[in-house]
């Protein structure tokens, strides 16, 4: 570890998250689970696969455009799940209040949650609730644990990208970061940011119907898609190329962006899917997208190609190539 004490980069999704991740945590709770690295555990009960995940929300403000902690909470965990093909099923909630917290916060926050949860068709199960004393968090902190089935023929993975693949999306990207960021800066734009937090479980089974061999789902949240493709490049020693002009981002997204100094391409999302998948099965995969509400923006932004592995490179509108790293730094600390 380069740092002897943890830092807001830790927390980031980027290279530092990843280094504890790898360099502290494995080596101590090392086990074949953890080591895949992927958004849920795949574990075998009785002849079924299972997924389980679990997740922590931090996010502040907890009230934003486009929903609040609880809604993401939920969101969050069944987009964990469907990244893994799974059916979300059950979900654990465990709150985690801070003392003076008004009643009708936390009431809106578990309307979130119940919305969330009805929409998602993922029931909650358990829950626990502490309380502490005041300035010792703050608001309010979620922690979720999901669990869900996985049908027999899917078999999605990080480490699943071939050579030749094309790289989908469901729509614009960079919403939810910037959405928190002005929110929380009391920033102002022409047209107002929405957060894209929503659940993909519906849109995933979706694409499955009609293409079961969908090598990778992964959903771009801290890092953004440039570091979610560098995981997946990484992770399956192949080399993945985007094309700029093709990559999805609203107007008042990008303005924002470039006013702010922020790549969107290393912006948060929370109802994202990055959908790796033979060329052949591209556009039937893409339709059904297209006919699902959060795929209607879908399209085809890259492709996986041999070498270099490992890297991630942007083809840009101008005709050069760009190498996109994984994120450094904390860009936007507590957006989810």
């Amino acid at each position: 570890m380069h740092s002897e004490q943890i830092a807001l980069d830790h927390g980031s999704g980027g290279e530092a998250s990843a280094e504890l991740v790898e360099k502290f945590f494995l080596p101590i709770l090392d086990n074949p689970f953890l080591r895949e690295l992927d958004d849920s555990a795949v574990v075998s009960l009785n002849g079924e696969k299972v997924a389980m995940t679990t997740d922590s929300y931090v996010v502040d403000p907890i009230f934003f455009p486009g929903g609040n902690i609880g809604s993401l909470a939920v969101h969050g965990t069944v987009n964990d799940l469907s990244m893994q093909g799974a059916q979300p099923l059950y979900l654990t909630l465990g709150l985690i209040l801070e003392e003076g917290l008004p009643f009708e916060d936390l009431q809106k926050v578990m309307e979130g949650v119940a919305q969330a949860s009805k929409e998602s068709s993922i029931k909650i199960v358990a829950g626990d609730t502490k309380v502490v004393s005041k300035g010792h968090v703050d608001k309010l902190f979620i922690n979720t644990a999901g669990v869900g089935l996985i049908p027999p023929a899917i078999n999605v993975s990080a480490g699943n990208a071939r050579p030749g693949d094309v790289v989908l999306i469901n729509g614009n990207i960079a919403d939810h970061g910037i959405a928190i960021l002005t929110q929380r800066e009391g920033l102002h734009f022409q047209s107002s940011i929405r957060s894209d937090s929503a659940p993909l479980n519906g849109l995933v089974s979706a694409m499955l119907h009609v293409c079961p061999e969908v090598h990778v789902l992964r959903d771009p949240t801290r890092g953004g898609v440039a570091t979610a493709l560098n995981e997946i490049a990484s992770r399956s020693n192949v080399a993945v190329q985007l094309y700029e002009e093709r990559v999805p981002i609203s107007d008042p997204v990008r303005s924002a962006c470039e006013m702010l100094g922020l790549d969107p391409l290393y912006v948060a999302n929370e109802g994202k899917c990055l959908t790796i998948l033979p060329r052949k099965h591209g556009e039937a995969v893409l339709k059904a997208m297209k006919h699902h509400p959060y795929g209607a923006g879908a399209t085809m932004i890259g492709e996986v190609l041999e070498s270099p592995q490992g890297r991630v490179l942007l083809k840009t509108q101008v005709g050069g190539t760009r190498i996109l790293s994984t994120l450094t730094g904390a860009q936007l600390p507590r957006i989810c």
